[in-house]
């Protein structure tokens, strides 16, 4: 069970509401109209508990577990555990997550703007918003229904947030527009100065930056991200975009809808991103390129040229993955027979 000084659980729930819930679909039911009181790991969840088999790494585990209900894709139902109860679904994963919210539920703040935090009287506060001590808001800010703001943050004149935000501590947030149901994580960095100097001897001459940030809804931005709002044209966050932890996105970045950006990626500016394009960790992109729609980059790549819609690429420079690791195959073989 995770530690109850940081997570309430929710439940209990029959197979039957277990399978509601996921979506999942009831392919054997030895639980005998049993409740289950918590989702764990295969390793350590015991009868009581249901557990996800979506990796082949943990398939040891899977068929050892004590799990008294397995989440799993259908293919592999004639390995799973005897005594287990068996919920089928082709995105196991996908019915995992939906139970963790239900075992797991978000608090539903209370009204509560603390007497530390420093509300401008210009601001403008929906209701049912949650504002902890240290939250300074300036003024003309306009903060939609059912935020939650944590301490220590800082929004700056004229930032409009939408509905049902969850905004965490230490965040910077100016010239920024945004939706709503977006999660915002601790020390994020929204709408600062981008990068802009018209270069000079013997003094660089600082560009204004006269953007803004657009973030659009179901938006995640991790910890110590920075997000720089555009020279003239605005940076642009699309839809349902999922941004990890320490990423860098510079000015006139526009990113469309559904991407995964994750940990410690660079995008120079103005570079253009459509819609659902995945990068691993430590992917590089040089400033005014363009990445088709369905892109996947893999982990530490550099990507300095247009890259195609649905393509998927690897190395530096980036191109295409299976190019790219034959090349390798073939640099392998050669340095072997060299030392041969």
């Amino acid at each position: 069970m995770a530690d109850s000084r940081f997570f309430s659980v929710g439940g209990p729930f029959k197979l039957a509401e277990l399978a509601q819930i996921s979506g999942a679909v009831i392919e054997r039911d030895l639980s005998h109209n049993m409740k289950f009181l918590d989702i764990l790991p295969l390793s350590t969840a015991k009868k009581n508990n249901a557990s996800c088999f979506n990796n082949r790494r943990y398939f040891k585990d899977f068929q050892s577990s004590n799990a008294g209900a397995i989440i799993l894709d259908p293919s592999f139902i004639s390995q799973a555990p005897s005594e287990a109860s068996l919920l089928t679904s082709r995105n196991p994963y996908l019915a995992y997550a939906k139970l963790t919210h239900a075992f797991y539920p978000e608090k539903i703040f209370q009204e509560n703007i603390h007497s530390g935090a420093f509300v401008d009287p210009s601001a403008k506060i929906g209701k049912s918003v949650m504002i902890d001590a240290g939250v300074i808001i300036k003024e003309n800010v306009e903060i939609g229904d059912y935020c939650s703001i944590s301490g220590n943050t800082f929004i700056g004149a004229g930032v409009k947030i939408g509905d049902n935000n969850i905004i965490g501590s230490n965040i910077s947030i100016t010239h920024c527009l945004m939706g709503s149901f977006n999660i915002l994580h601790a020390g994020a960095s929204i709408g600062q100065d981008g990068f802009g100097f018209a270069p000079n001897i013997p003094t660089h001459e600082k560009v204004l930056q006269l953007g803004r940030v657009i973030i659009g809804n179901d938006v995640e931005i991790g910890a110590n991200t920075s997000i720089d709002r555009g020279s003239g044209p605005d940076t642009v966050i699309g839809d349902g975009t999922k941004i990890d932890n320490l990423v860098h996105i510079a000015h006139n970045v526009q990113i469309g809808s559904g991407c995964f950006i994750t940990g410690q990626n660079g995008i120079a500016g103005s570079a253009r991103i459509g819609n659902h394009v995945a990068f691993g960790g430590q992917v590089g992109v040089s400033g005014h390129v363009s990445i088709g729609d369905n892109v996947q980059v893999a982990a530490q790549s550099g990507v300095s040229t247009d890259i195609k819609a649905g393509m998927t690429v690897a190395g530096t420079p980036a191109q295409s993955a299976r190019e790219h690791w034959t090349g390798l195959a073939l640099l392998r073989k050669l340095v072997k027979q060299r030392k041969n």
